[in-house]
């Protein structure tokens, strides 16, 4: 694969998340500081983990300082222009849909270059596409992503499901990173302008939770499990 070419798409999905996470500081009305705090944690997060998970430290940042570069600078820009914006929530929604789509095919391409095995592939590329973003809602009091009803790590596991599928199929690598990360975007962009989910989990007909939960309190100090209803 082309180093040169996969190393600007690095640094291009670390720019559009920290966008992300600029954003997530205008909406709070942060300071110069807390827009460079915010970008760079959102734009290094994820893939920060990755390395740690799969050894390969000092982590790619430490070796590369231009990913930070990057993400202050991003955190500047955003900081000055981010008042000309309306929108600016659903800009970081559409924003983080593209780095997700991106950042979980090239999570996965890291791994499957350390020999992680597939499934080991696809796992790293939804930490490498997910976490940075769980960081900044979490940092900024957002509503978190997971917690959203349409369907989020469900797009990343699309994306780096079908890059892997097809790298072991023997697909080259940018025909296989194209239909991954289209694959993701596809899914996320489906989600965010038609509602698209997952069933969720419905409890059983007649449940009565918070009684439960009292008996227990009153009965912790018995001995013995609780009767099952």
């Amino acid at each position: 694969m082309d180093n040169a070419l996969l190393y600007g798409l690095d640094l291009l999905g670390v720019l559009v998340f920290a966008l992300t996470g600029a954003l997530a500081a205008s909406r709070r009305q942060l300071d110069i500081v807390g827009f460079a705090f915010l970008a760079a944690v959102t734009g290094v997060g994820g893939g920060t983990v990755r390395d740690v998970i799969l050894g390969a430290t000092p982590v790619f940042w430490i070796v590369q300082p231009a990913y930070v570069a990057v993400c202050v600078a991003t955190a500047v820009a955003t900081y000055f222009l981010a008042p000309f914006v309306e929108y600016r929530y659903r800009l970081l929604l559409w924003a983080d849909a593209i780095g997700i789509s991106g950042y979980c095919v090239l999570g996965a391409s890291r791994a499957l270059a350390v020999d992680a095995s597939p499934f080991a592939a696809v796992a790293m590329g939804v930490v490498t596409a997910t976490v940075g973003g769980i960081i900044r809602d979490i940092i900024a009091g957002e509503p978190s992503v997971l917690l959203r009803k349409e369907v989020y790590v469900t797009a990343t596991v699309a994306g780096a499901g079908l890059f892997v599928a097809a790298t072991e199929l023997g697909m080259p690598f940018w025909p296989a990173a194209l239909l991954g990360a289209l694959s993701a975007f596809f899914v996320r962009a489906g989600a965010l302008a038609y509602g698209w989910t997952l069933p969720s989990y419905r409890s059983r007909p007649g449940r009565d939770f918070p009684a439960r939960e009292s008996f227990f309190r009153r009965n912790d100090h018995e001995s013995g499990p609780p009767p099952l209803v």
